[in-house]
């Protein structure tokens, strides 16, 4: 055997111990584990493929072929979202990135670098949803007024992934083309600080790849700033909920920024409390169903 086809050969191989891995592990996490309610009888332990790839901000498609061994590449932070997502320990989640052929686990996450009191900070702003954001939208932190307007954000680690990849109907964040356009160019602005950083090239080559649309805002090299805005967030549980924006910036980490939101309304402000008054199992109930209506379709 040559040396090209000795090295397909193990890759072959690593790709299967990567999806035998990943179902084993997705077999054991319940749904209640991620909050999730049991619901109606189901065919396979653990949770389902779509659900861990809703909870992990990719798309269903994607993650099926990560467990059947298609020849694909994974990004550093597709990895970090799966391991949060499925629980892994610090080995498991070695163990995770050396069946993807990442050359390096990564070192400590942006988020251990937050300091402890800011976590103080974020709980102090309930009822008012907020979020610590890094310069590429990587979510570092939340208070639980933001889980509950998002009942999935604190397993999925990226908010432009979410907006771009998740399909409309499963979509909290309804950008309109306008958002679209300033989340990219906020994006191009905070690359341009990064242009060395790997982690940085391969999350816009994904992006790029994997959203026509991103694609297309991203060749129009716009620039942007976080500013104060007002947004529509939906939430199936208590309808659209219009939210005014307003972002701060965190010189503790470098590019990090918190974004706190406020109802624009009455109105919003009633929804809001609705959800806030809501058990978590309430709250998580209508995406449970959204769910198992798609699995029933698909099935």
């Amino acid at each position: 055997m040559t040396t090209a086809a000795s090295r397909r050969a193990v890759r072959t191989t690593q790709r299967a111990e990567l999806g035998a891995f990943l179902k084993s592990r997705r077999a054991r996490i319940t749904p209640a584990d991620v909050g999730l309610p049991p619901g109606p009888r189901r065919r396979t332990p653990g949770l389902r493929r779509e659900e861990v790839a809703q909870l992990s901000g990719i798309g269903v498609t994607w993650y099926t072929w990560l467990e059947q061994g298609r020849s694909i590449n994974v990004s550093v932070q597709v990895l970090d979202a799966l391991a949060r997502t499925l629980a892994l320990d610090a080995t498991e989640r070695a163990h995770l990135y050396r069946l993807a052929d990442v050359p390096t686990v990564p070192g400590p996450q942006l988020a251990d670098a937050l300091p402890p009191e800011m976590h103080v900070i974020m709980a102090q702003l309930n009822p008012l949803p907020g979020v610590v954001l890094s310069a590429r939208y990587d979510v570092l932190a939340s208070n639980s007024a933001y889980e509950a307007l998002c009942p999935m954000s604190t397993a999925e680690l990226n908010v432009a992934r979410r907006v771009f990849l998740t399909p409309p109907c499963c979509n909290s964040l309804p950008f309109h083309r306008d958002d679209l356009r300033r989340m990219v160019g906020y994006l191009r602005a905070a690359y341009a600080k990064n242009l060395d950083d790997p982690a940085w090239q391969q999350f816009i080559s994904e992006m790029c790849s994997e959203s026509r649309e991103f694609d297309e805002l991203w060749a129009r090299n716009d620039v942007a700033m976080p500013t104060r805005r007002t947004k529509i967030v939906r939430n199936l549980a208590v309808g659209d909920i219009e939210l005014t924006t307003t972002s701060l910036s965190l010189p503790v980490v470098e590019g990090a920024w918190v974004q706190v939101y406020t109802p624009a309304d009455d109105d919003a402000r009633r929804r809001l409390d609705t959800l806030l008054a809501m058990t978590e199992e309430q709250r998580h109930l209508p995406y449970y169903d959204h769910l198992a209506r798609d699995h029933a379709q698909a099935g």
